[in-house]
């Protein structure tokens, strides 16, 4: 089976307020489109699209010859979006996942699962969901009277009612490739934004009586997209929190977590000691048994084991090696840390 992938990366992001391209703005340590089109590549795809607009060259300079481009030279909304590919991909047969490129925190094993799902319900379509406290801002799934998916229904189009539903799309999806292309020129933008939406192909797929199926991913926060610098924060935390999570099951030991900021690529060894304060940037490799800060900054480094940077350090641009003693500032004496 012929896997492929859409990534809708055009939009401006007026919302963003700032000359930077939305998808190219870093979350822990690069782009947030770094982040999807790495989720996306191990799932060996025959062809990953990423839909490009406004600042496309950026993007271009990004990611390079590892994705090809299709452009949408006017934001007329996401169904749109996905028919720019349809030279690239409107004569494939296969199986189409459409994400945004503003959905960092989506993670391999959950688009392994939605393909899997997708398969296993023989499903013209499936979207991935949630359920969340608060779907203020998504589109809402609505099922019908049989627990089936009948439409994503967008909050600016929602009822009162509709709007009380928490199970909310995440807008990321697997299609039927050859039933997607056919159905995107029959999407109409008879809306309140005046847009052709995605989500509305669901409808046209069902009228036709083809399933279509939903599967809810454990995690509510994967799907969680950014449009401003608030959700950009917030996005931030909550991937420091997973990389800090990964790091401590591996065996370092972090003596204030919420105070450890660490970039996606970083690698530690076990029984690393990072002290509050400590922020490991770029591509860094810190080994085992070393111990960092507290108020350390390491970035580019590759630091050999039993290292020790001491209090107030700024490392960048060299190699440390084995049991080497690094940095200006305090001395690790003064804040009771062992030096043998």
């Amino acid at each position: 089976m012929n896997i492929h992938a859409v990534v809708l990366a055009a939009g401006k992001g007026t919302r963003m307020k700032s000359s930077l391209y939305k998808v190219m703005h870093p979350i822990c340590g690069k782009p947030m489109i770094e982040h999807v089109v790495e989720t996306l590549e191990p799932l060996s795809l025959r062809h990953l699209v990423v839909v490009v607009g406004h600042g496309a060259e950026v993007v271009k300079e990004q990611l390079k010859n590892r994705v090809q481009y299709a452009y949408q030279p006017e934001q007329l909304g996401t169904a749109h979006a996905v028919w720019m590919s349809h030279e690239i991909l409107g004569a494939q047969d296969g199986i189409t996942i459409v994400m945004n490129g503003d959905t960092p925190l989506v993670q391999e094993q959950t688009l392994r699962s939605l393909l899997e799902y997708h398969q296993l319900k023989q499903a013209a379509a499936t979207v991935l969901t949630s359920i969340v406290d608060e779907p203020t801002g998504y589109g809402r799934i609505i099922r019908d009277e049989n627990g089936d998916v009948r439409k994503i229904i967008e909050e600016k189009d929602a009822t009162l009612g509709q709007k009380k539903v928490n199970e909310i799309s995440t807008g990321i999806f697997c299609f039927d490739n050859q039933k997607l292309f056919s159905m995107l020129p029959m999407v109409s933008n008879e809306n309140a934004q005046g847009e052709f939406y995605l989500p509305d192909v669901l409808g046209l797929l069902q009228e036709q009586g083809h399933l279509v199926a939903a599967f809810a991913t454990d995690d509510p926060e994967e799907g969680n997209g950014v449009n401003d610098r608030v959700q950009l924060a917030d996005l931030e935390q909550l991937m420091r929190k997973r990389i800090n999570d990964f790091h401590m099951r591996n065996g370092v030991t972090m003596i204030d977590p919420s105070s450890t900021y660490i970039d996606s690529d970083v690698m530690i060894g076990r029984d690393t000691v990072l002290y509050p304060g400590t922020c490991l940037f770029g591509d860094t490799q810190i080994g085992e048994g070393c111990q960092i800060g507290p108020n350390a900054l390491v970035k580019n480094k590759s630091i050999e084991d039993y290292t020790r940077i001491p209090p107030f350090s700024a490392v960048d641009g060299s190699t440390f090696g084995e049991r080497a003693f690094a940095g200006v500032g305090a001395t690790t004496q003064q804040y009771g840390i062992d030096q043998r």
